[in-house]
């Protein structure tokens, strides 16, 4: 789950916490579009999972938490242009994003699915069950190199929001939508998701090194000061707590990877 900690990493995660201390803010840059990871509630607040762990890791740091919402397009554009300090956003560890920003020990491993219709007649989704369908996801998103690579016999369609490719497949103008089984199973709660049920397995990018928070290249000491606040609060119940609050499972379990899924 997470590294053991030397003592060396201890002393620089407590001078990066002081240093923290200092600073007294830390802007949060989140999207909002993505529940019940980060979200708007009825009166424009933002509110999530996500929020709620920044919230925690903000007061063990003894530091406030400025929220700042923004396009996710343009989220890392916006961290590296110091807009805010971080990105906490359910954004996946990746080597093509740790080439641009820093990230901070997995807080969650996010696993995806394929959502349909109720009614849609598939066995499965597997590539073969998908050939000539219409599916749509998030772009910017794993889910797009995913489909790209497995499902080339599928036709991808693209959205800025997550929101948008639900409508359109409770529209009919997609057949499936794939993204984060956790986004999609409170959707399916939903009055708007009593259309749809979930379809397949459940997967994780081969390339996925779970869900964790962004920073700038050169901002080590912010880094460090959130992995030794995430360390408290997973090991004194604060993680668990907020976790089950949102989940009734193990959101820290990595699920099987595509490849083990589809094939090489």
């Amino acid at each position: 789950m997470f590294a053991k900690l030397t003592l060396a990493t201890v002393a620089s995660m407590v001078v990066a916490t002081a240093a923290m201390a200092q600073d007294k803010a830390v802007r949060m840059g989140t999207e909002g579009y993505y529940p019940p990871f980060n979200f708007f509630d009825s009166a424009g607040q933002i509110k999530g999972f996500d929020i709620d762990i920044g919230n925690a890791l903000c007061a063990r740091m003894e530091v406030t938490c400025e929220w700042v919402t923004t396009d996710w397009d343009g989220i890392i554009p916006a961290l590296n242009s110091d807009k805010f300090d971080t990105i906490i956003a359910s954004m996946t560890i990746t080597d093509e994003r740790s080439k641009v920003v820093s990230f901070s020990d997995p807080y969650y491993f996010n696993s995806v699915r394929f959502v349909a219709a109720k009614g849609h007649g598939l066995s499965g989704a597997m590539p073969a069950d998908l050939s000539g369908m219409i599916v749509g996801t998030q772009s910017a998103t794993g889910e797009v190199d995913i489909l790209e690579q497995y499902f080339p016999d599928s036709e991808l369609k693209l959205y800025p929001k997550l929101d948008d490719a639900l409508l359109d497949m409770e529209t009919g103008r997609v057949d499936l939508v794939l993204a984060s089984q956790f986004v999609l199973g409170d959707w399916l709660k939903s009055d708007e998701g009593s259309c749809c049920e979930f379809v397949g397995e459940t997967f994780i990018p081969d390339f996925a090194k779970g869900t964790g928070i962004a920073v700038r290249q050169d901002d080590t000491e912010l880094r460090d000061a959130l992995n030794k606040a995430l360390a408290e609060i997973v090991a004194d119940g604060t993680y668990g707590n907020i976790r089950d609050q949102y989940f009734s499972f193990d959101i820290m379990t990595q699920p099987q990877k595509t490849s083990e899924l589809f094939g090489n």
